[in-house]
């Protein structure tokens, strides 16, 4: 009987088993298969993290210390994929085999490069890079048209490639924790963008462009250097979370009320509102903020109109 596995995430105290695991000749001895939801098991019976804990990244664990060419890639029907907190250094080309991919986490290790086979993923969805030692991105990775959920923070990136612009489907981007000096060119062409984070950067400012994502939800850009808030940002009235703390803003535009999902000042970084602390903002800026978001919008809509 052929058996079908949907997700995977490998650990290091789970490396003994994993190497016969992915042998042919004891496979028939170490697993068994559960019908009812396709799951594999060791011989321990120790249970497969299920998705929830593979993207939490609850009790990560160094697994494959002599690296991915361990692993046999004949497991095509492999659809979730967590290699996360391994030290891994590379990716190896037959990673390419595996296109029922939907879900690929890699982060957390000591990858500096991508093979161009990661191309070949085209059911691929989501992509955790975040926390390696990638300075460039493979121009393949275009044709994975279905991805939806990028994350590249924490990493030593400078530019990627124009023609992501073809990854029309993207909807989470996350380039925090790099090296951009600006919010690269193909990301204003993304339209069904929701989510873009661009903190901790070397951003001086932000595109027009920017108005052109018009989906946005959530833009964080706060730890760079920008000088100044763009009257263009405040043409994306889907905005619900913006974080621009810690640059230098001295001056907000007078359309910022334009902004009416933004519903506070906000302090906790995980809430919803205007992030705009930690700025030089000029007077009467700062007063004004004390009294609550609709106290600063009331004086910038006034000033604008009056």
């Amino acid at each position: 009987m052929k058996t079908h596995i949907s997700s995977i995430k490998l650990r290091q105290n789970d490396s003994d088993s994993c190497q016969s695991v992915m042998g042919a000749r004891q496979s028939s001895e170490i697993f068994k298969n559960k019908e009812s939801k396709g799951i594999l098991f060791l011989k321990n019976r120790q249970k497969f993290s299920q998705w929830d804990d593979v993207l939490l990244g609850k009790d990560p664990r160094s697994l494959l210390k002599r690296g991915m060419n361990y692993i046999s890639f004949r497991l095509t029907e492999v659809q979730k994929l967590n290699f996360s907190h391994n030290q891994l250094k590379e990716v190896p080309s037959e990673m390419g085999r595996l296109t029922r991919i939907v879900v690929l986490n890699l982060s957390g290790n000591r990858i500096k490069s991508l093979p161009k086979e990661i191309g070949q993923l085209q059911s691929l969805k989501v992509l955790f890079l975040n926390m390696n030692c990638l300075t460039e991105m493979p121009s393949e990775l275009n044709h994975c048209k279905n991805l939806e959920v990028l994350s590249l923070s924490h990493n030593f990136i400078t530019h990627l490639p124009c023609i992501y612009s073809e990854l029309s489907k993207l909807k989470k981007l996350n380039l925090s924790n790099n090296h951009f000096a600006h919010i690269p060119i193909f990301v204003f062409s993304l339209k069904e963008l929701d989510f873009l984070h661009v903190g901790s950067n070397r951003l001086e400012n932000i595109a027009e462009s920017i108005q052109n994502l018009t989906n946005l939800q959530i833009f964080i850009a706060e730890n760079n250097n920008i000088h100044s808030f763009p009257r263009s940002l405040c043409l994306v009235t889907t905005l619900e979370l913006l974080n621009l703390n810690n640059n230098d803003i001295q001056t907000l535009p007078d359309e910022l009320y334009q902004l009416n999902r933004l519903t506070r000042i906000a302090w906790n970084p995980m809430d919803k509102g205007l992030h705009i602390s930690q700025n030089p903002l000029a007077k009467p800026l700062p007063d004004l903020m004390e009294g609550g978001l609709d106290v600063l919008f009331n004086y910038l809509k006034d000033k604008k109109h009056g």
